[in-house]
């Protein structure tokens, strides 16, 4: 099943990213303002594809959101420490089949400021929930020391404009890292 969904994700590729080699632009639109990103389909074709079908299929446009918040001030019993806004569709019988995993060793995008990457448990169990890293976050990476597996997550886009509220949104009050207050993803569109 995994070579057959590889072979329509890469079978998508010219159509995803056919503006002369420009990668896609998305919108994402939340209560506290909008966040627009590029999302590098050439670089990491499985996550980058698997997002935009996604975005195009309006995945998101129901029940998304930002739920929890990653600070340096509320993470007392982790040794590595991060610091991240994560989101996406966080609710129990997730029915998405998840994606295969790509390193930042295999794609060579790597978690800067701003950086989107998928969350997962596994690697291969990442689906449609992401985070947005605040600030630079090298344990993210391949053979960084957040995820004990050393595999790390998979970066797969980046934040052009919007910063200001993904750093607003990680600054709202939470309980063991997951908001009191989730913030409400109306939208994400493709904006390019």
């Amino acid at each position: 099943m995994k070579s057959v969904t590889l072979f329509v994700l890469f079978l998508a590729l010219p159509i995803i990213a056919s503006e002369a080699g420009n990668n896609p632009l998305v919108l994402i639109k939340t209560e506290f303002g909008d966040i627009e990103a590029e999302i590098f389909v050439t670089d990491v074709p499985i996550a980058g594809i698997n997002f935009i079908q996604h975005v195009e299929a309006g995945t998101y446009n129901t029940g998304a959101c930002f739920y929890r918040v990653v600070r340096m001030d509320n993470q007392p019993n982790n040794d590595i420490k991060i610091e991240v806004v994560q989101g996406g569709l966080y609710r129990s019988g997730n029915r998405i089949p998840p994606i295969v995993h790509e390193t930042t060793e295999m794609t060579g995008i790597k978690h800067t400021d701003g950086t989107l990457s998928m969350a997962r448990r596994e690697p291969g169990t990442a689906s449609t929930e992401f985070s947005i890293c605040i600030g630079d976050q090298p344990e993210l990476d391949y053979q960084g020391k957040r995820n004990p597996d050393g595999q790390g997550f998979t970066a797969f886009g980046k934040v052009t404009k919007g910063m200001d509220v993904a750093r607003k949104i990680q600054q709202q009050k939470d309980s063991s890292q997951y908001l009191i207050q989730k913030v409400a993803i109306y939208a994400i569109e493709r904006i390019r």
